[in-house]
């Protein structure tokens, strides 16, 4: 079966190779897009529809069929607003603790975003711009990420694979961040506020997955969920990136709603 993946913000695709590598002995075909946001003809802009088009055409040129879609964060949110304005796309949905918002976390974004606030209640504000961008070797990037307190919790092989996959030539002989921290600035500075109006709108059958330390989705979020989306919900251990923390664990897990 053709399975779609999309990434969490920051962190490209290719990064999650030990989880497409399970996913393809359980029989799934994993295609993606590695980099969302950095093609100049689909800009980041509020509520990510130029992101939803981006995805859409993507699909468009790679998939003749319906598809199983596997969103992480970001990913999640963008192939749920896709499914709804496209859903002949999709045999199901499965999303990773996406950023799907009931009302009163939608109105503290909007309200966030409106007095210039919202850096301060993301991961991406100032810092993110002022991030890490060069160094000396693929080994020297994985060196530096691995003593980082928010990298501690990574399997051992995606963090290899960040190392490597989630950095370019620099053009001086080093390495630079293949996701440039701009978009990732950007994307969540424009988080999207509209999914309370989406309601009732999802055709495809969704499955929701909740990291079960750490989550930024609320008991309320997901009661939204359940009853306006029909989603079922499924709690997995680990943090926010628990794909790239337990990325065998998550694959199974895929594996197994997929078959429902």
């Amino acid at each position: 079966m053709k399975l779609h993946f999309a990434h969490a913000n920051s962190f490209p695709a290719s990064i999650y190779h030990k989880l497409h590598q399970r996913l393809a002995t359980h029989g799934f075909e994993v295609g993606y897009l590695d980099t969302i946001g950095h093609d100049p003809a689909y800009p980041v802009s509020d509520c990510w529809p130029q992101l939803v088009d981006e995805t859409l055409a993507y699909m468009d040129a790679h998939y003749r069929e319906p598809v199983l879609a596997v969103g992480h964060s970001l990913g999640g949110a963008i192939l749920f607003m896709a499914a709804i304005r496209e859903p002949q796309r999709f045999r199901r949905l499965i999303v990773l603790d996406s950023p799907l918002l009931g009302p009163r976390s939608a109105f503290v974004i909007w309200l966030a975003k409106r007095l210039g606030l919202i850096q301060r209640i993301t991961p991406g504000g100032t810092g993110t711009l002022r991030r890490r961008d060069n160094w000396a070797s693929v080994a020297s990037v994985y060196d530096y990420f691995a003593r980082k307190p928010a990298f501690a919790r990574w399997d051992e092989d995606c963090l290899h694979d960040y190392a490597e996959h989630g950095t370019l030539d620099n053009g001086a002989g080093g390495r630079r961040l293949k996701f440039r921290p701009q978009v990732e600035h950007d994307i969540y500075a424009t988080l999207p506020h509209n999914s309370w109006f989406l309601r009732g709108q999802l055709q495809v059958p969704l499955s929701f997955v909740l990291a079960a330390d750490g989550s930024a989705i609320r008991p309320h979020d997901l009661a939204f969920m359940q009853r306006h989306f029909a989603a079922d919900i499924h709690r997995q251990p680990g943090s926010h990136l628990f794909p790239l923390e337990q990325p065998l664990h998550t694959a199974d897990l895929i594996a197994r709603l997929a078959a429902r």
